[in-house]
């Protein structure tokens, strides 16, 4: 609880506390002993001013801010809000003599201040803590000895010392060291990140275990944490259409409204017998109940609140007004490669032919071992052992086709169909879908009788001229490997709603039907480039749909910015991700796009019941107190209670469970 709520609850409790004093307290008699009865009515006078006196102490000790910000405001012109409201009614109560009603309404009232201040507090907090995710220093060796700087002033390609309990300053590479980093504050996931020497790491993660010196790839206002405050900072700026129409709303029902309680009051003057001080009163309780605290704090406080319990998950929403579009989606668009899948290639099928599995891929894995082509890696990191690079003689790479390469001093063919005929090998295509890398050894067409798989040579051929031909070894399957929480993830969005969900690849058909297969979705379209995705993307906004794009960030930022909604996945380290996406998921978990909906469709029920109670409410207490059937203490309901019912409602979007 901070120094002004402390400060505020003082206030209120002095103030009730003498409010109560005073209405126990005999006040008539009491002042009546001390000035007397006369004739002239002096001393009733001095009842009254003693009387008003003694309740505008706890009067200003509960309101003396509320009237302060209230006459400033009239002083600029810009005052129609309800401190305003409050101001007016309650010097109203005190002209009319409602001097404990004047008191108890600015009470409540700031009671209900009370309560949006502490809501507002619990509804930034799990902001507040991503917002210290930012180090003060970084400690940087430079000329051999530690020197501690700003994080500002460190330069990329410099060497930061990160201790254990420290925060990473900035994104890099670890140099040397291992150690766990907890990466919460970032993805939203509990779990310890194990990192060794190579491993990325980035600003924001704090270090556990042991010191790890890290190689700095980014200045700091690039860095993961830099763009997750900017992101953050934000994210209030961008008002869903609810908050427009509540502050549209606000702007004209206050002057309204006062314009209406003025109305009550000269109309029950005139043709009712209530006399001047009973029609205030009635326009009095008029005003009272129909400031618009109610919605004017809850609606925003319900977003604040969503958004919030959004990023303590790892799932930045870059603004209420996307939280809202997010409630309403029905189609769900996904990419295929990093979304569904890990965006990292794997050998998934080993075919030998006339060879065992073990030695196709050694002989494979040497040919390839020079290659930083994710194909080939994934190939040697299928043999997973050391590779003597002495084996390996000479490698000619045959662009479009594959390699040529000398291995223990025999000569081999690896690469695609392209290549197998090329050189001859009579090789077959395999049933898998995926990338499928052949293997072939050359032979001589004169032991073309002892290789028993050989093809002779073309016709043109002489024995003075011996072509080579090739023996076929086998394939080797290569495929992207799906994630494993993509079939669960399709599942839950469809308990969450959604209708349609469908898979945009440029991959052949092939994958995309094993995939489409292995995850459960049921729509897909195959071979498409860049330009194609956003084409297919527009067919589906056909006005009736409210569509949402799932990418990487990376290359999908023409596709996620043409969506309704642009959701970009892993994107922790990617600027692009978080400069494309309407809303960011920090991770690769594609399990929190059913989570992120949730959230937001909740959030939603909680910003229309705020706005359907409130309005219910007031205007059946507005028509009771301009009939006659409402008093001071009703109105006061009407303004505070509902204002206090309301934000208690709105905290309930900071609390929504991980699954309904």
């Amino acid at each position: 609880m901070t120094k002004k709520q402390k400060k505020t609850i003082k206030r209120i409790l002095v103030a009730a506390l003498l409010l109560v004093v005073l209405k126990l307290l005999p006040l008539s008699e009491m002042l009546g002993s001390v000035f007397g009865e006369a004739e002239d009515g002096t001393p009733f006078v001095l009842r009254t001013i003693a009387t008003i006196v003694l309740y505008l102490i706890p009067y200003l000790v509960v309101g003396y801010d509320v009237v302060i910000n209230a006459l400033k405001k009239i002083r600029t012109g810009d005052f129609l809000d309800e401190e305003f409201l409050m101001m007016i009614a309650t010097i109203g109560a005190f002209a009319i003599g409602e001097y404990p009603e004047a008191t108890a309404v600015m009470l409540f009232y700031q009671v209900g201040e009370l309560f949006q201040s502490i809501a507002v507090g619990k509804s930034r907090k799990s902001i507040a803590d991503m917002m210290d995710i930012c180090p003060d220093t970084a400690i940087v060796l430079r000329d051999g000895s530690e020197e501690e700087v700003d994080p500002s002033e460190v330069s990329v390609g410099e060497i930061v010392v990160v201790k254990p309990g420290e925060k990473i300053p900035i994104d890099g590479l670890i140099l040397d060291g291992t150690s766990s980093l907890n990466t919460a504050a970032l993805t939203g996931e509990s779990l310890p990140v194990e990192v060794t020497p190579g491993s990325p790491v980035y600003s924001g993660s704090i270090n556990l275990t042991s010191a790890i010196k890290v190689t700095t790839t980014t200045e700091y206002e690039n860095s993961t944490v830099a763009r997750i405050l900017e992101l953050v900072e934000n994210s209030t700026d961008k008002k869903s259409r609810s908050e427009k129409f509540i502050t549209r709303f606000a702007r004209f029902y206050t002057p309204i409204v006062v314009i209406l309680a003025i109305l009550i009051s000269v109309f029950c003057a005139i043709f009712t017998d209530l006399g001047v001080s009973g029609s205030i009163y009635r326009g009095l309780i008029f005003l009272v109940v129909s400031c618009p605290c109610a919605l004017v704090v809850s609606v925003p406080l319900s977003f604040f609140g969503g958004i919030g319990a959004a990023s303590r998950r790892g799932i930045l929403v870059k603004g209420s007004n996307y939280l809202e579009a997010l409630s309403k989606i029905d189609t769900i668009v996904l990419d295929k490669t990093g979304t569904l899948t890990e965006g990292a290639f794997a050998v998934d099928a080993v075919h030998p032919n006339q060879i065992d599995a073990d030695t196709l891929i050694d002989i494979a894995a040497v040919a390839e071992s020079r290659s930083h082509h994710p194909v080939a890696e994934s190939i040697v990191n299928a043999h997973g052992k050391h590779i003597d690079p002495s084996r390996l003689g000479d490698v000619e790479e045959l662009p479009g086709r594959g390699i040529r390469a000398v291995i223990d001093g025999k000569e081999y063919y690896v690469g695609n169909g392209k290549l197998m005929d090329e050189v001859h090998a009579d090789f077959h295509e395999c049933h898998l879908p995926g990338t499928v890398v052949h293997v072939a050894m050359a032979v001589a067409t004169g032991d073309s009788e002892a290789a028993g798989n050989s093809v002779a040579a073309d016709d043109g051929a002489t024995e003075g001229n011996k072509e080579k031909v090739s023996e076929y070894l086998g394939h080797i399957v290569i495929n992207d490997v799906l994630k494993k929480d993509s079939p669960d993830a399709i599942a839950d969005m469809r308990r969450a709603g959604i209708s349609d969900i469908v898979m945009l690849t440029g991959d052949n058909e092939k994958v995309a039907a094993k995939v489409a297969g292995e995850t459960g979705i049921d729509k897909y379209y195959a071979g498409l480039l860049p330009g194609d995705k956003v084409d297919k993307l527009e067919s589906l906004l056909d006005g009736t749909r409210h569509v949402a794009f799932v990418g990487d960030g990376i290359n999908d930022a023409p596709v996620l910015t043409r969506s309704d909604v642009g959701i970009a996945m892993g994107a922790l380290g990617s600027a692009a991700a978080i400069e494309a996406a309407d809303v960011v998921l920090m991770d690769d978990r594609l399990g929190k796009i059913p989570e992120a909906i949730r959230i937001s469709r909740k959030t939603m029920r909680i910003v229309k019941e705020n706005i359907a109670f409130s309005l219910f409410v007031k205007i059946a207490i507005m028509v009771l107190g301009a009939l006659g059937f409402a008093d001071m203490k009703l109105a006061v309901f009407g303004d505070v209670g509902v204002l206090v019912l309301a934000i208690l409602n709105s905290i309930r979007a900071m609390r929504i469970p991980k699954s309904s």
